[in-house]
């Protein structure tokens, strides 16, 4: 990824969009106005941040990014596989009990919230269509990657092979240790060949991204790009939910058709 900042805050973009007219970013906690722990860039309005202080950094975050709020549509994320379709009429909203948006109008900003779940970014440059995902655990228990490229087929018409796919900054196989609970249910899920959570140590170990990336494969997506940013190991500039116990903020991932 390349890293990008203006006026303080600090973003990413995946290399494989450039020239594409797709404008997104990967925010990172630089450059907003909390306070510990949900210093500084925190996005997310119900993990007990001041929302006035979350209000100032959705303004410098979309500032600098040259994205008016009434263009923004986001999600109520509650790690499902629910991935819903939204145009103009929607800008300015936040939908319903989804954890995935995609869209084929200009000029709708798709915004989502992260602290350690995998951020999927799709996009169909034949059918200019574009997505947005949130894969937690759960989600990718359920396969909502598999559902992400289902929508597209049903909505834009997109062939699996004609998407691209960016992984953004996530929790690591390095950080994410799970319960033997979680070994049964990930592994019934897993494409074939994948063993997704590895033993170090007498304890048990969970490849989230590596998993998505293999969910997307097996819908037949061929083009995906990683960012390999583990955002446990890296809290300097990402929200984790795993490293601050807890408490803490939650980075954006925002995607727009130019």
């Amino acid at each position: 990824m390349v890293r990008r900042e203006n006026n303080g805050v600090v973003w990413y973009e995946f290399e494989g969009l450039a020239g594409t007219g797709v404008i997104h970013a990967m925010l990172t906690r630089l450059g907003g106005v909390s306070e510990p722990p949900f210093d500084t860039l925190n996005l997310g309005h119900t993990v007990g941040d001041e929302l006035a202080a979350v209000e100032e950094n959705h303004r410098r975050a979309l500032a600098a990014l040259g994205i008016a709020r009434a263009q923004i549509v986001s999600p109520y994320q509650v790690h499902s596989t629910h991935v819903r379709w939204v145009s103009q009429v929607h800008a300015g909203t936040v939908q319903p009990a989804a954890d995935g948006l995609l869209t084929t109008t200009p000029g709708v900003a798709l915004l989502l919230r992260f602290a350690d779940c995998v951020p999927i970014l799709l996009f169909d440059p034949n059918h200019r269509a574009m997505g947005l995902i949130h894969s937690g655990w759960r989600g990718a228990a359920g396969n909502i990657a598999q559902a992400a490229v289902e929508a597209f087929a049903r909505h834009a018409g997109t062939w699996p092979e004609d998407l691209w796919a960016g992984i953004g900054p996530a929790i690591g196989p390095c950080c994410y240790e799970v319960g033997s609970d979680m070994l049964e249910a990930i592994t019934e899920i897993s494409p074939e060949g994948l063993e997704p959570i590895q033993r170090r140590d007498d304890a048990l170990y969970l490849d989230l991204p590596g998993l998505v990336r293999a969910q997307l494969a097996a819908a037949g997506v061929t083009q995906i790009e990683m960012a390999d940013v583990c955002t446990a190991c890296h809290t300097e500039e990402w929200f984790s939910h795993r490293a601050g116990n807890g408490r803490t903020g939650r980075f954006g991932a925002l995607a727009m058709l130019g």
